[in-house]
């Protein structure tokens, strides 16, 4: 029987120009990892520090040596597969490709600066040997990866500590730390273009998502060609919460009233013609990009006190493209001084290409249904079934219009219950899964949405951590510690192909 080849070892190549933190995050990936870490400035001659301290940049010459000595002890450690963190500026192409290329276990994580940051570093930097006069020699020979070296670019806006979270969940090394090890992260206002700002693309095989700033919302999933949701344009606004992230809370809150620890509490009413509060308050606030990778997304946000919620919480999401699928991870730190009611939710619709949703085969794996009253406020629970709201077994929804939360999910040995939207055939479509924090979720056919070309398209499959009012019920809130975190997972898996008569 043949033997399998041993994998790669691991080697993370941590780049950037002077300023950009290398040495830090490198310490802090290698603490958290328990690797070896060596700094591509202990491999500089003698000579090549002394050139750097009189103010005088490296030329090619200078450098092979010194890149040559990095790439042995890269290779030594592989040889004894012992995981390794490496710096290095690699400023240029050929260097990264130098200390890459023959070494299959190599990553690339690239940490991004702006000149105007750098430079305050550095000018901050005592005692070390290269000076700020250089760092415009170094963006004038910087050649930032691109996306054929498939690195991991991480914006350097942020605390070291942020920084080296974000790498090591999009390097997929490691699971980040528990929130209340994590420093908050910095208020930011992104640059906007256009109705839903920037437009962040992952990639991963056939598929392709896309997230924007405005409410770090996902707009786009595709496999294979074929849109799984029913999204909207780049050019378009967001109607309807498509793909919007719901937070501090999912759905409604009645009248936008509620009483928590002894203070009464009015929130904004955002569905005037329900008296409701509506689906959170970050749905129309630019996000700013933490990190991204060819398959991986991370952005974030603050939630500062305000009228009606006077709690403070660092908020992150996470989409991350695999063989399997896309994966979301929704995360909120209680970075406030007093402890906060919180809720939790995502609003996608998915298609699966049938023009209206009532031919499609729908699947939900609940037990019970929540009543609702006139204002779409939960009024009581009751099993499904024998009832028009048993999906348990997939069936076509038919003329059915559902706005309606489900609970009691059935879960798989992984913790995962399973919603899917079939073609009529039945031999494609898109699962859901509702994996930790997700006790509800809210099915929507769209049958009130204000535009009526818009209704029945897709089927809104909306995983919650709590239902509906339940900031005045109490029913499934959180109520997060100070320095205590939620987190929220859920994800898309397309299954099947076209039909055989080219049907997509």
């Amino acid at each position: 029987m043949p033997v399998e080849a041993a994998p790669a070892t691991a080697l993370v190549l941590v780049v950037g120009v002077s300023g950009s933190g290398k040495t830090t995050v490198a310490r802090l990936l290698a603490e958290r990892l328990g690797w070896p870490h060596r700094d591509a400035d202990e491999f500089h001659s003698p000579a090549n520090r002394a050139k750097m301290a009189a103010g005088h940049p490296l030329d090619d010459a200078d450098r092979a040596p010194w890149l040559a000595a990095i790439g042995a002890w890269m290779d030594e450690e592989a040889a004894a597969h012992r995981p390794a963190v490496v710096t290095c500026s690699a400023l240029k192409r050929s260097y990264r490709d130098r200390l890459l290329r023959g070494r299959p276990g190599a990553r690339l994580l690239y940490l991004h600066g702006t000149p105007d940051l750098l430079r305050a570093r550095l000018g901050a930097r005592h005692g070390h040997f290269f000076p700020p006069a250089l760092l415009d020699s170094q963006f004038a020979d910087l050649q930032e990866p691109g996306p054929d070296e498939h690195p991991v670019v991480v914006e350097v806006d942020q605390p070291p500590e942020a920084v080296a979270a974000a790498a090591l969940s999009l390097l997929d090394l490691a699971v980040p730390p528990p929130p209340s090890e994590e420093t908050p992260m910095p208020e930011h206002t992104p640059r906007s273009t256009g109705p839903t700002g920037e437009q962040w693309e992952l990639r991963h095989g056939g598929q392709r998502a896309v997230v924007v700033e405005l409410g770090g919302a996902l707009r786009h999933y595709e496999a294979d060609g074929v849109p799984l949701l029913d999204g909207f344009a780049a050019d378009e606004p967001v109607t309807s919460g498509r793909g919007q992230l719901l937070v501090p809370w999912p759905n409604r809150v009645g009248g936008g009233r509620y009483r928590f620890d002894g203070a009464d509490l009015q929130l904004p009413l955002s569905e005037p013609e329900r008296h409701n509060a509506i689906h959170g308050l970050l749905r129309w606030t630019p996000w700013r990009l933490l990190a991204h990778s060819g398959d991986a997304v991370r952005a974030g946000t603050t939630l500062h006190p305000q009228p009606g919620y006077p709690f403070l919480l660092e908020v992150y999401v996470e989409y991350r493209l695999d063989d399997d699928g896309l994966a979301v991870l929704v995360r909120a730190v209680n970075a406030g001084p007093t402890r906060a009611p919180y809720g939790v939710g995502q609003h996608p619709y998915l298609t699966v290409g049938t023009g209206l949703v009532d031919t499609a085969l729908l699947t939900v794996p609940a037990r019970h249904r929540l009543t609702t009253d006139e204002e779409g406020l939960p009024t009581g629970e009751e099993p499904v079934e024998g009832t028009a709201y048993d999906f348990r077994t997939a069936r076509p929804i038919g003329s059915q219009a559902l706005d309606t939360a489900y609970t009691g999910l059935e879960r798989d040995t992984e913790g995962r219950a399973v919603v899917r939207l079939a073609h009529p055939s039945g031999r494609r479509g898109t699962d859901l899964w509702l994996g930790e924090g997700t006790r509800y979720v809210q099915i929507y056919t769209g049958d009130t949405l204000g535009d009526p070309a818009r209704r029945r398209r897709g089927v809104a499959v909306e995983p919650m951590s709590c239902p509906a009012d339940a900031f005045r019920t109490g029913s499934g809130l959180t109520v997060l510690e100070p320095g205590v975190g939620h987190v929220l997972r859920w994800g898309l898996r397309p299954w099947g192909s076209a039909e055989p008569d080219g049907t997509r």
